[in-house]
């Protein structure tokens, strides 16, 4: 497992994030950097952690590490979207094995959502200050989902904070992220694992992560919203 850093959380209201990208230097085409007020609260619900432990849900990016580590975090990765995407390609090679008569009543979606979480995520309770989870939740299956952040906010310590990002509508592009500096965030262009399964409305966000004690929505004018929930 990657490391990486972390730091804690507290707040709730809604605020405004702005889209933009630099000027093309040389004719080259730089990558789009996003404003991003969910990342401007994060690092301040977290500053002032000595030490702290921080889960990147995302591939690893050495400036996101370096970023954080230079913050006195030690930093974890897990790039869920292309474990789970390795973990679907076995299990439709393991489906393809079996004989015609055998048992396939363990091969439900949601028995495979338990199967997955009994390989990866496997760190002690309350492990983690800080998480960076992205938009990953956005692209799962729904036996998955609620099962991911109820596994998460046990691993989150009280006053831990998650950064989570959501589409508010279907995305044509797929993208990672990566930390620019303290206010902004890089998007990069990616293949995608999985189209997206489905826009959440802000009710079903609020019951997701209805064991934070706080949480706050920055609504961008792009289509992405960043929830900010405090343990």
């Amino acid at each position: 497992m990657p490391q990486v850093d972390s730091h804690p959380a507290t707040a709730v209201a809604v605020a405004k994030a702005i889209s933009e990208a630099p000027p093309v230097v040389s004719g080259i085409s730089p990558k789009p950097v996003r404003q991003s007020n969910g990342l401007k609260e994060f690092l301040w619900q977290v500053d002032g952690i000595s030490r702290g432990h921080l889960l990147d849900m995302g591939p690893v990016r050495q400036s996101t590490i370096t970023f954080f580590i230079e913050r006195g975090f030690k930093v974890y990765t897990e790039d869920l979207l292309s474990t789970w995407k390795q973990f679907l390609d076995d299990e439709e090679q393991l489906g393809k094995s079996l004989s015609m008569d055998a048992d396939r009543s363990s091969l439900t979606p949601e028995d495979r959502a338990k199967r997955f979480l009994d390989t990866t995520m496997l760190y002690p309770d309350n492990t983690f200050d800080a998480v960076l989870m992205w938009d990953i939740l956005d692209y799962l299956d729904s036996d998955l989902v609620g099962k991911l952040v109820a596994r998460l906010t046990s691993l989150v310590r009280d006053g831990g904070v998650v950064l989570s990002l959501f589409h508010s509508r279907k995305p044509i592009l797929f993208h990672r992220y990566r930390v620019a500096d303290s206010q902004s965030l890089e998007l990069i262009n990616a293949s995608c694992p999985f189209k997206a399964q489905r826009v959440f409305q802000n009710r079903e966000i609020e019951d997701l992560f209805r064991r934070y004690r706080s949480s706050k929505m920055f609504v961008g004018r792009d289509q992405l919203r960043e929830g900010l929930f405090i343990k």
